[in-house]
């Protein structure tokens, strides 16, 4: 069943229900009242009665036959019959050659002045019914004098007659069930559609995200959980949306990477073969041989340092190295790095400047910190020529703080924002001419920084360089959980 139809079921037991239990408890408050009240009109006219003949001019304590017929036709009009019975238990009026006489138990009853209340004779078994065709609500009420039973009365009224105002909330109970169901039918049909309208778009929406759609967009007002649930959705789709939009890049990153990595691989390869068959036909000179072996020995070292930093990179990315951190002087390292880096400088003709103080505590692994300033350096000569890199370190509260900045070809902001993920290369043009970098460094750098709890930030303008700031605390000030 669709969820429609079981919110309008839903609803409309519900309204079903609560009549019902309305409506009994009203028609059972109706049915007291109704033979509450009758109980008491029937015992006030046997006491006056009662009265009457009680009262001191009537020392017998009998009623005239005539008085009692003409009484009788009075009461006929309100449907209301009487018996009355001497002391005796035998009945005295209206006059009969049956012996008709009350139970010996109720009898007894009513000589203790007990008054009697039947709610129906022909279902009461206390009594025998004193008509064999219509049933009777009665009452029999003792006349006492002087703590002596002296006569007793039976009135009563028929049933049918008592039971009109139960009947008539019957009625309009019935009346009151068929408007409701109609008004409540309406009302839940409309607030069902309501619910099942926001429920659909959902499901719409879902479909459409199944099917590889992010471009999906819930209105809601935030009236209700369903509108809570709708902006939860749309929160999910943005996010599935970045995530796709970060797999298609990172995919796109990849490939790029690959078709890189196949580049700089051919190259080396091909020259170490085209070396090796000169070698087997003795077609290198053998004073060119010398040259020869060491371009072999270069390119072989390209390539083992191609596939060492995908491998460092996911040994780093994995957690899968340890970091031994100690406290020493980064001067010592920036100043060795500087001679190591020199030749490449002169290369691209830049000028390496080192730009801190004799001595800069930093607390790190000393070779992965030896790897991180490689790494920045290496970046920086890769996008500079003809100008210069500057290298400086200083301590900041709790925390080294180490600068690479250079007057290279810089950045825009989405490479920016990119610069540090993996595969990626800010100048993908570079690896047609086989000097472009493998896309791993700064990926590396940003990894080891993160395991040491530190921070990396990137400033850059295209074409007026970059710098990398570095920012590695001390013991018990970490800024980053290991990621």
């Amino acid at each position: 069943m669709k969820l429609f139809y079981q919110e309008m079921l839903g609803f409309l037991l519900v309204i079903i229900t609560s009549i019902i239990i309305i409506g009994s408890s009203t028609i059972h408050f109706a049915t007291i009242q109704a033979y509450s009240q009758s109980y008491s009109r029937l015992e006030g006219y046997g006491t006056s009665i009662g009265k009457l003949a009680l009262a001191k001019d009537n020392p017998r304590h009998e009623l005239d036959a005539k008085f009692l017929k003409n009484l009788q036709v009075v009461m006929e009009s309100e449907d209301l019959h009487l018996r009355i019975f001497n002391n005796k238990n035998r009945q005295v009026y209206p006059e009969t050659t049956m012996n008709w006489a009350l139970p010996k138990k109720l009898f007894k009853q009513l000589k203790n002045g007990k008054t009697i209340r039947i709610r129906n004779d022909h279902e009461d078994e206390q009594i025998s019914s004193f008509s064999s065709k219509d049933a009777y609500t009665s009452v029999i009420v003792p006349w006492r004098s002087k703590g002596k039973l002296v006569g007793v009365i039976w009135i009563g009224s028929r049933v049918q007659n008592v039971e009109q105002m139960i009947v008539r909330e019957k009625h309009n109970l019935v009346t009151a069930l068929l408007s409701s169901l109609v008004i409540g039918g309406l009302i839940s049909f409309a607030l069902s559609y309501y619910i099942s309208r926001k429920i659909k778009l959902l499901s719409s929406g879902t479909k459409k995200v199944a099917q590889g759609d992010f471009n999906v967009h819930l209105k809601h007002k935030d009236t209700d959980e369903i509108d809570d649930l709708a902006r939860n959705f749309n929160i999910m789709v943005n996010a599935l949306r970045e995530s796709n939009d970060e797999i298609k890049a990172q995919e796109k990153r990849r490939e790029q990477f690959m078709a890189d990595a196949a580049h700089e691989m051919r190259t080396p390869l091909t020259t170490i073969n085209g070396l090796l068959e000169g070698f087997e036909y003795d077609a290198i000179p053998e004073e060119a041989k010398p040259k020869s072996i060491a371009l072999m020995h270069s390119e072989t070292k390209r390539l083992i340092r191609l596939v060492n930093e995908n491998l460092d990179y996911e040994k780093i990315r994995n957690n899968k190295i340890s970091l031994i951190q100690s406290k020493f002087n980064a001067t010592e390292i920036l100043t060795n790095l500087l001679t190591q880096m020199k030749q490449k400088a002169i290369e691209k003709n830049d000028e390496l400047i080192l730009n801190c103080p004799s001595e800069v505590e930093v607390y790190a692994d000393k070779d992965r910190f030896t790897q991180i300033m490689v790494n920045l350096v290496q970046n920086a000569l890769q996008f500079t020529e003809n100008g210069k890199i500057i290298i400086s370190g200083k301590r900041i509260e709790h925390a080294a703080q180490f600068r690479v900045a250079d007057t290279g070809i810089g950045m825009n902001k989405k490479q920016m924002k990119y610069i540090f993920k993996r595969f990626y290369k800010a100048d993908p043009s570079r690896a047609k001419i086989g000097s472009g970098e493998s896309g791993l460094g700064l990926s590396i750098v940003l990894s080891l920084i993160k395991q040491h709890g530190g921070k990396i930030d990137v400033d850059s303008q295209p074409g007026k360089g970059a710098q990398f700031t570095v920012t590695l605390y001390d013991k018990g000030y970490k800024e980053f959980i290991r990621n």
